[in-house]
């Protein structure tokens, strides 16, 4: 057992999260998807949000939504006022260490969840959207976070949005 474990820490010894110097350097950035209805049971969502500091995660989640959600427009949306919640609390956290140049930028990867949170106006198809999930489109408004679209293919949130079945 001793010798599975040590070659296990010389063939892994490379491996970790990483910081670095990249074009969003020193800027936080979040990642949220959402799993539409996966869940075979109560055909609630998943929710998956991920964060990065320098291009290394610094914090991640993933979360069975409360509610069941009407489409998949409205099941990114809740996971982006999610990851909204989480940009607010670590922009504080770091005003306390190292204050952020820029205001935090969440990447989603639906283009219909954007644009719901940067409309000012409720619409008939999703005025049925608890209060609660429109904390993104204020924080939008308030300028203390963007929100911009990232291809399916880089949504870093993405594997955290799978069910994994029990062992």
């Amino acid at each position: 057992m001793v010798k599975q474990i040590l070659r296990y820490i010389k063939g892994t010894a490379a491996m970790g999260i990483r910081y670095e110097a990249n074009r969003r350097a020193y800027q936080l950035e979040g990642y949220s998807d959402a799993n539409y209805a996966s869940d075979p049971n109560s055909r609630k969502s998943v929710s998956g949000i991920l964060f990065k500091y320098s291009g290394g995660a610094i914090t991640w989640a993933s979360k069975r939504q409360q509610s069941v959600s009407l489409s998949t427009l409205e099941s990114e949306y809740i996971a982006a006022s999610e990851d909204a919640k989480e940009a607010v609390w670590l922009n504080r956290l770091f005003s306390e260490i190292a204050p952020l140049k820029t205001v935090p930028v969440l990447l989603v990867d639906n283009a219909g969840a954007i644009k719901l949170a940067k409309s000012p106006s409720f619409h008939k198809r999703s005025k049925h959207i608890d209060i609660r999930y429109h904390f993104v489109r204020e924080r939008i408004q308030k300028g203390q976070i963007m929100l911009e679209y990232v291809p399916s293919e880089e949504q870093a949130a993405d594997i955290l949005t799978k069910l994994i079945s029990r062992i």
